[in-house]
């Protein structure tokens, strides 16, 4: 009889400590779980000195942790944290700081010459110290964004089965059609609230990269935590696996997809389908699905069919719109007049030329109140045939027909400059070199401040260089650009060209997202995720020509921007965390994860 009380006890212990972990792991969305010896967030982070217990379905201890990337802290570990967890011996006996690793990490990635070399250095990090490796990040974002993300992120996509070491990620192929829930219950964290996926076939400017493309969800995900806080251990980046045509690929060894070609029609909406019931299913109504790098026909086509019954975003599309409207609302001070004012030309016209021009047309509807029909017509559009007309209207995919005006035929960008005489020209071709320095001086010649955004990433796509821009238009023009370019001195002037990057809007929306149980995203909260950004530029931004906020000061921009994507979706009956909160500033940061190591028992 003893026995069985024995026994029963150590059950009911057994089962509490369980339900513990549980409640540790896997708390609700309100950011704000008390715990019987403190209080821990939602993010990951923890308030004041609290001790933690560093759960891993059990206590992880021993050479378990220090192979743990979310609980090692290296050589960090405290004297009495390594007897209390069995690591005495494991470790040299010196007990180091963060602050100090850091240090270290820092040197070691600076005397790589080579881009790609520090990417897979950060990876590894990633991989062994998770929190490490974030306040890395978040510290150097300016320093270390070009690396984790555009442009090395599409060398290592191109290179990733070369460079691949452990799986980052979850892969779902043609193989799994039929058991793709079961695949998503194969990933170890259950509180997932954001997934970013593509199918790999247009990775930035590369083209079809199939199943390499994980890269994207990978980086974009390090992004979602960096700059918006939100905890590693509720992202999941994923692909889609549904072959490429990339033939170099298919013929490569080392190649980590399916080798066969893309699936297409019925066989791909089918899975798509499936993934997106089961995504439902296994996460809920408010799991955040960005969509990333699918092709114009399939990017278009994803984001309406479930844009009314999920949670879900394109970047490409969507994220892209709203960094640079933000770029256009904020130029204002310097260009003048408002937006309804000028007129815009875009030498690109799929997914993302298109995004933005219809949320320009929305913005400039919704500002003076004529139809988007009317607000279209300051908008012009370049594709690869010329300029978009109604005479083409037979010819044109149905994303570009709502930008065919009636003008006779051009066949070129620099006649279409010279003729529609815009005070805006966007590069979104994928394609380099095409803001040739005729272009550009025909720009100057027509405005007093030409607005110059060459937005094709990576670098090598860029339409033009900051230093081409500011040298044709002998230092007139505003420039911005999709990926990074060094400061310019022309004329011993110097010129700090802008970055219109995606990160700066879709960390700070996905939180706001996020920390408002939202259920569906309108196009007014990409409106206000602008508007926020626009208004993170100060004056001494302005005073060098510079149209977008630091990103030194990226968390604290992602913070206003979730407020005002938060504060839109109360306004618009879309949140479902109640009650609202008061300062959406304060619970935003609030709800950041924190990766400054804890103190474990």
């Amino acid at each position: 009889m003893a026995n069985v009380i024995s026994y029963f006890g150590l059950f009911v212990l057994f089962g509490f400590l369980m339900l513990l972990h549980i409640l540790v792991t896997f708390p609700d969305n309100n950011c704000r779980v008390i715990m019987g010896d403190g209080v821990v967030d939602n993010n990951g982070g923890v308030q004041g000195c609290q001790l933690v217990t560093p759960w891993n379905m059990s206590i992880s201890s021993g050479h378990t942790l220090l192979r743990d990337p979310r609980h090692n802290k290296g050589l960090a570990f405290t004297e009495r944290e390594r007897h209390a967890h069995y690591l005495t011996g494991l470790l040299p006996p010196i007990i180091s700081t963060q602050e100090l690793q850091e240090k270290k990490v820092m040197q070691m990635i600076r005397q790589y010459e080579v881009p790609l070399q520090r990417y897979i250095a950060m990876i590894d990090l990633q991989e062994r110290n998770e929190r490490l490796f974030y306040k890395i990040l978040i510290d150097h974002v300016e320093e270390l964004l070009p690396v984790v993300y555009t442009p090395t992120v599409g060398e290592a996509c191109q290179k990733f089965g070369s460079i691949f070491r452990r799986p980052q990620g979850l892969y779902i192929s043609l193989k799994d059609k039929g058991q793709v829930l079961e695949v998503l219950r194969n990933w170890p964290e259950r509180n997932i609230e954001v997934i970013v996926v593509t199918d790999g076939e247009r990775i930035l400017g590369l083209g079809d990269l199939g199943c390499q493309g994980m890269g994207i969800p990978v980086g974009k995900l390090s992004l979602y935590t960096a700059l918006g806080g939100v905890r590693p251990s509720a992202c999941l980046p994923i692909t889609v696996d549904v072959g490429t045509n990339n033939q170099k690929l298919l013929d490569d060894e080392f190649y980590i997809g399916l080798k066969q070609n893309r699936a297409r029609g019925e066989e791909y909406d089918e899975l798509l389908e499936e993934f997106m019931k089961a995504v439902k299913i296994n996460y809920g109504e408010k799991i955040l699905i960005q969509f990333e790098d699918f092709a114009n026909h399939n990017a278009f086509s994803l984001l309406n069919r479930y844009r009314t019954t999920h949670l879900v975003f394109n970047d490409d599309i969507q994220g892209t719109a709203s960094v640079v409207l933000s770029g256009l609302l904020s130029a204002l001070k310097l260009l003048g007049g408002t937006l309804s004012d000028h007129t815009f030309l875009f030498l690109g016209a799929g997914e993302a030329g298109t995004g933005i021009a219809e949320l320009i047309a929305l913005q400039i509807s919704k500002k003076t109140g004529t139809s988007i029909e009317e607000a279209r017509k300051k908008i012009w559009l370049v594709d690869s045939k010329g300029l978009v007309v109604s005479s083409r209207k037979e010819s044109l995919p149905h994303f570009k027909l709502p930008w065919a005006h009636e003008h006779e035929p051009i066949g070129n960008l620099l006649e279409a400059v010279k003729d529609i005489k815009p005070s805006v020209l966007i590069g979104t071709s994928g394609v380099g070199r095409q803001f040739t320095q005729e272009v550009i001086e025909a720009m100057s010649s027509i405005n007093e401040k030409p607005l110059i955004m060459a937005l094709s990433n990576p670098t090598s796509q860029a339409e033009c260089t900051a230093e081409e821009a500011y040298t044709w238009s002998k230092g007139k023009a505003i420039f911005a650009s999709g990926s990074p370019f060094n400061p310019v001195t022309y004329e011993d002037k110097v010129f700090v060209p802008g970055q219109a990057n995606n990160a700066y809007i879709f960390p700070g929306f996905g939180l706001g997202l996020i920390m408002c149980g939202a259920t569906r995203v309108h196009d007014d909260l990409l409106l206000a995720a602008s508007e926020g950004l626009a208004s993170q530029v100060t004056d001494e931004n302005y005073a060098k020509g510079i149209i977008f906020p630091p990103f030194s000061s990226i968390r604290n921009i992602s913070a206003h921007i979730a407020a005002k994507v938060a504060d839109k979706a109360y306004e618009l009956g879309l949140a479902s965390l109640q009650p609202r909160p008061n300062d959406l500033v304060k619970f935003a940061e609030s709800c950041m994860y924190s990766p400054v190591y804890p103190i474990y028992r």
